[in-house]
């Protein structure tokens, strides 16, 4: 069985020959540079001081090359547009270093000059006559967004200075996507991931909009959340905008890249926190419910591709309106949060949605717990989940950086060794 194979079959809630696994095939199941590396130089894939593609700049994401994906049994492969978030393409590629010391290739448009007091700033679509839209701190791993937001003047606010980055897709994308939809469906074996964007409402990562240089609207991350209360009119004009045009550009693409794409990534809005909703149920299914079900609705209808929901946090509460909503994948399945019990949400909801992520807790177990204490829990997990197919091994979220090594051998070890049918 291809790994194609085994993650369709565990899409449709059955049992492959193995749970599959996925590492790099979304913005949200990768793993830190600084990781990446570690992982590469104790599999001796490289020769040690070479570096690691970062292939997502905003979260310092490393580049899970295939050799990696073969040392480690991964199925699944990302496809998605060629710009990454700071709004720059992922070419000319260029040496750097993290502030950690890791050697690294980052993107020509990347600024690797840091400030006299250590910071490093990211400019949208690499132009430093912008202001800055990213800032990594002395020592940091990650980049933190700035918010450049103007004073709001309700008398002037338009609905289209929030819809600017929601545009139809241009010819260049999609001649890319078909491009690559055709390499990686012929030259591997993978489940491909479709991340094509323009369907996330009210995803607090893009709000900001760090990729463009000079962004209107409502773009501070406080002031967008209190919108959805005080500006609730003008916030579902912008979804229902939004929406239209994500259908338009999804027509569009599937019919360059078909029915080739597994699974299609349309949200990654966080409607949890580790303690519970962030949002009430009703503020779900009054505000984002209604643009979930346009989407998934015409995706069920057009393509056999599933649809796949991120929302970090204490979700329980509101999986029955995802399901009614039409998706068919929830990720990252934070355990560690406030009434997320694998086995609860297994037998609650298990026949329903597949699982894509809660295979190890990376708030503690992965970067802090000892190697058998991994193994431990991933297997409980494999337990848990497995049974019935609907369940695609990834830790909860991104491997973060400083992640022990031995630590990380050891999840993947224990899904090689038990993660076959029938689980033991």
């Amino acid at each position: 069985m291809n790994s194609r194979e085994r993650v369709k079959l565990s899409l449709n809630h059955q049992e492959p020959d193995r749970v599959p696994v996925d590492l790099g095939g979304s913005a949200v199941s990768g793993m830190h540079a600084n990781t990446v590396y570690a992982l590469r130089q104790a599999l001796k894939l490289d020769a040690p001081g070479t570096p690691v593609n970062v292939i997502e700049p905003y979260q310092m994401l490393g580049e899970v090359k295939p050799d990696l994906m073969d040392a480690l049994g991964i199925d699944v492969v990302s496809l998605g547009k060629p710009n990454n978030l700071f709004g720059f393409r992922n070419v000319d590629w260029k040496p750097w270093t993290t502030p950690q010391g890791v050697p690294v290739m980052v993107p020509g448009a990347f600024n690797t000059v840091p400030e006299p007091n250590g910071d490093v700033f990211m400019y949208p679509e690499g132009d430093r006559s912008a202001p800055p839209s990213g800032r990594m701190p002395q020592g940091g791993f990650y980049f933190d967004t700035i918010i450049r937001q103007e004073p709001v003047d309700d008398d002037k606010l338009n609905v289209v200075d929030n819809l600017e980055e929601f545009t139809p897709i241009s010819a260049e994308d999609l001649g890319y996507l078909g491009s690559e939809v055709e390499r990686l469906y012929t030259e591997t074996d993978k489940a491909i991931l479709g991340s094509f964007g323009g369907t996330a409402f009210g995803d607090i990562a893009m709000v900001p909009a760090p990729f463009l240089k000079h962004p209107k609207g409502i773009r501070d991350v406080a002031e967008w959340y209190m919108s959805t209360v005080s500006r609730r009119d003008y916030v579902y004009e912008v979804f229902d905008r939004q929406c239209e045009i994500g259908i338009a550009n999804l027509e569009k693409i599937h019919q360059v890249v078909g029915d080739r794409v597994s699974a299609v990534f349309v949200t990654g809005t966080d409607f949890g926190t580790q303690s519970g909703p962030f949002i009430s149920l009703k503020a779900y299914r009054d505000l984002y419910m209604p643009f979930h079900k346009r989407v998934n609705d015409w995706i069920h209808a057009h393509t056999t591709w599933k649809s796949f929901i991120h929302s970090c946090g204490s979700v329980r509460a509101l999986i029955p309106d995802f399901i009614a909503a039409g998706f068919d994948i929830l990720n990252p399945v934070q355990c560690s949060a406030a009434r997320m019990d694998a086995g609860e949400l297994k037998r609650e909801y298990g026949k329903d949605i597949t699982f894509w992520g809660g295979s190890v807790d990376t708030q503690r177990t992965l970067p802090f717990g000892t190697p058998d204490e991994v193994r431990r829990e991933v297997r409980e997990r494999l337990r848990i989940f497995g049974p019935g197919g609907g369940f695609v091994f990834n830790p909860i979220h991104n491997v973060q950086a400083q992640t022990p090594v031995e630590n990380v051998l050891a999840m993947f070890e224990t899904v090689r060794d038990f993660g076959g049918y029938p689980l033991g």
